[in-house]
């Protein structure tokens, strides 16, 4: 836990360990040396008083670890004067975390202490071995990853599950098998859960008959099929089943399809006769407390597996091709943009979203009439849910004439509109997975590499420093240009002077973007329950 506020600075101590065991130096061990260095060369009262920061079944590959948060928030507040850890990779493994922490705690004036490789970066000297040291961290670290890799690529051959949640469709088993030490051993693989499995046949059926996730998705939920876990299915759920290669049968039509690809196939191309569906493995990013995300198909190891397929080569590369086909749409301005309560109107009757659907008139303005539709009425077909359609045009005006004869004062005003501005562009940096904070530890990992590379005039560890680099400023590059399509328009606070956004009939020039960041800087939520619409004021 943190330090409370009125303590004084003080030496701090910071433990880590990967895994949940009574093996290696325990974050006991570390502390308690950590604790006799202190007092070695602090003093006991400095070594009585050291506060311990705790994270034990966190990796080093990260920094994503709740301790370390906290000890970083308390350094912010000036809390302490100095780090001790027992090693250097029980901070960090990754050379531009480790090198970003760095800089932070110097522009917060902490020093940092590692007592196994006696550095300090209270001396120049010491923060540049520090650099390198870190450098190697990270190569020991890829280097062990690398040896997983070759022994996945070893596991890959014998097709066996390798453990945790089995896809939609099937469960696990444990079967046994002769080793070549002539021992029997046991391993574990997929066995077809039927009903499940039907399911599954049935999703493939439908997306290749309407061409659509959307249409999978809404057929599914109205016919009350549930996913594994027991709900309703969302797209998502859908395209994870179509794009999953257990599915398919390792035959002909996929070994030539993944070797387009050029994805890693262990078994031999005479094994992919079609028998038993397709193991893949290395196929997932796995990071704690975050979704899931997909490899490359380069990446992927694959392997003839011992379970049933559920669909044959032929059809899943078709489902394949139909999804991609679709990704690469050109991509359309979504119909009925003119809506001004997307985000804000519930169903009064589910409390689920309700979105905007345009229909094909248009009213005396010449603006498209659109209807706001329940999200979960729309995906079920009207099965769990039949609250009646709004009608967009006259709603949004609705809600436009009673916030305009809100009697609000233009300081007050242009204070929530900004508070609103704020949320819009908080919301697009999270949605298009940016961050201000990441930008400039990007650029303090950048500097404190070229303050080792300073250092380190030649040898292995140099070239290892400008390849990080490289990759760094590649990463910035990127993270700029993806900034540039999240940006927010400013709107200057003076331009809402003597002027109400929420006249529906001012000449004013506004946008619709515009026009939705005033409503949200006033309106919380927006209830529809069939007849009429309750409006809850943000506080």
């Amino acid at each position: 836990m943190g330090p409370d506020k009125d303590m004084e600075k003080k030496i701090v101590i910071y433990s880590r360990k990967s895994r949940f065991t009574g093996k290696g130096e325990s974050v006991g061990n570390q502390v308690e040396m950590c604790r006799q260095y202190i007092q070695l060369h602090f003093g006991k009262e400095a070594a009585d008083r050291s506060l311990v920061y705790e994270d034990e079944g966190f990796s080093g590959g990260n920094l994503e670890r709740p301790q370390f948060k906290q000890m970083m928030a308390d350094a912010e507040k000036k809390c302490f004067q100095a780090v001790v850890v027992y090693r250097l990779d029980r901070i960090s493994r990754n050379i531009g975390d480790f090198a970003g922490l760095i800089q932070r705690l110097k522009e917060l004036e902490v020093d940092f202490i590692s007592i196994k490789e006696q550095f300090d970066t209270s001396s120049p000297i010491g923060r540049a071995m520090m650099y390198i040291s870190s450098v190697f961290s990270q190569l020991e670290r890829e280097t062990i990853a690398e040896r997983i890799r070759d022994n996945m690529n070893e596991l890959a051959k014998t097709g066996r599950w390798l453990g945790g949640r089995t896809p939609a469709g099937y469960g696990s088993e444990s079967y046994s098998y002769p080793a070549a030490d002539g021992k029997t051993k046991q391993a574990c693989r997929l066995k077809l859960v039927p009903e499940e499995g039907r399911i599954v046949k049935e999703i493939y059926q439908t997306f290749l008959e309407t061409g659509s996730l959307t249409e999978t998705e809404e057929r599914l939920n109205a016919a009350g099929i549930r996913t594994k876990a027991g709900k309703p299915f969302s797209r998502f759920a859908v395209k994870a089943i179509l794009s999953n290669p257990v599915y398919a049968a390792a035959d002909p039509a996929a070994w030539d399809y993944f070797s387009e690809k050029g994805a890693g196939i262990y078994t031999e191309k005479e094994r992919f006769d079609g028998r038993y569906g397709i193991m893949a493995y290395n196929r997932t990013i796995q990071q704690k407390g975050k979704a899931d995300r997909i490899r490359p198909e380069k990446e992927w190891i694959l392997a003839a597996g011992k379970h049933e397929p559920l669909v044959d080569g032929e059809t899943w590369v078709k489902v394949q091709k139909l999804l991609e086909r679709n990704r690469s749409k050109t991509y359309k301005k979504p119909r009925g943009s003119q809506a001004l309560l997307p985000g804000l109107l519930l169903c009064g009757n589910c409390k689920s979203p309700m979105r905007p659907k345009a229909s094909s008139r248009v009213n005396g303005n010449g603006e498209t009439r659109f209807s706001y539709v329940c999200t979960l009425k729309e995906k079920s077909r009207g099965r769990l849910c039949s609250m009646k359609n709004a009608d967009g045009n006259a709603l949004d005006e609705g809600v436009l004439k009673v916030l305009s004869g809100l009697k609000t004062d233009e300081e007050t005003f242009v204070s929530c509109l900004e508070k609103g501005r704020k949320r819009l562009r908080e919301k697009a940096w999270k949605e298009g997975g940016l961050s201000c904070k990441k930008n400039i530890r990007l650029e303090g990992q950048i500097r404190n590499l070229a303050a080792a590379l300073a250092q380190e005039k030649e040898g292995e560890a140099r070239s290892y420093i400008l390849a990080e680099m490289e990759r760094l400023c590649k990463q910035k590059a990127a993270l700029k240009e993806d900034q540039r399509s999240a940006e927010v328009q400013e709107i200057p606070a003076e331009k809402w002077k003597g002027f109400s956004p929420f006249l529906p009939d001012s000449s004013f020039p506004i946008s619709v973007e515009e026009r939705r960041m005033a409503i949200r800087s006033l309106i919380e939520s927006v209830v529809w329950d069939g007849s009429k619409a309750a409006v809850k004021f943000s506080e």
